[in-house]
């Protein structure tokens, strides 16, 4: 499993046109299931996703104290098969290790489920839809998390 995660100030996914998720300050949530992700992954990007320290404290010069829940931050999380995407031969990006659509959505509802648990406010976007996202990233602060089954 692959995760883009990013600190924001705004993010929102657009269908068709039309708003389906959207947040204030938090966390962007890029999500990529791999053929072999299971249960066990998707619990250990949860955690981390929500106990990261990615937010400073307001009241001190620390930076990186505060996870997404210690501030009460939201989180946009889109599907995102193609973090799945191998380039390293030919012209074109296989996406041979991504998981099959039907498996993928149900690992990524499962992920969206379990980070709804954390009392914060979880948008998305549509899963298998072209989406349109606007990021609005703060710092900027991008960070690839990974866990291989």
């Amino acid at each position: 499993m692959r995760v883009i995660i990013q600190r924001v100030r705004s993010s929102q996914v657009r269908v068709n046109g039309e708003i389906v998720g959207k947040i204030e300050k938090g966390l962007n949530l890029l999500v990529g299931i791999a053929t072999n992700d299971s249960i066990n992954e998707i619990n250990w990007m949860v955690r981390k996703c929500l106990e990261l320290r990615l937010f400073s404290d307001e009241n001190s010069e620390s930076k990186w104290t505060k996870s997404v829940q210690d501030i009460g931050g939201e989180l946009l999380v889109i599907s995102q098969f193609t973090l799945y995407g191998d380039c390293r031969q030919g012209r074109r990006p296989s996406f041979s290790n991504s998981a099959p659509p039907a498996e993928a959505e149900k690992l990524y509802n499962l992920f969206v489920e379990q980070l709804k648990k954390s009392g914060l406010k979880v948008e998305t976007g549509i899963f298998g839809a072209m989406m349109e996202v606007s990021i609005n990233n703060d710092g900027p602060v991008t960070l690839l998390l990974e866990k291989e089954a």
